[in-house]
């Protein structure tokens, strides 16, 4: 079994309010969890108005897989027209026995 990780850094940089950044965050995850079906939570800059980090997870038996579905999760938010851009990511896949 395989659990990739993914850590995505944005910048919203239209945002007025953390109220603004609220919708377009739950706009992100919602459809991210249901084209891909992977877990998505805010995992940092809660209290900052034109950041957000996203953590991205997804567990299969294939490594492959694994990476190919988070990456496509990445290339999904870039190339959708959410009100973000994207700063950094990172994937990292763990082998659990």
């Amino acid at each position: 079994m395989n659990v990739g990780a993914c850590k995505i850094k944005l910048r919203l940089p239209e945002n007025l309010s953390l109220k603004g950044k609220r919708q377009v965050l739950k706009s992100i995850t919602s459809r991210v969890r249901s084209k891909f079906n992977v877990s998505v939570a805010e995992v940092g800059d809660q209290d900052l108005w034109q950041s957000a980090a996203l953590g991205i997870c997804c567990v299969s038996n294939d490594r492959r897989y694994t990476n190919e579905v988070l990456s496509k999760v990445v290339d999904f938010i870039v190339s959708s027209r959410f009100e973000v851009e994207i700063l950094d990511y990172e994937i990292e896949i763990l082998p659990v026995l």
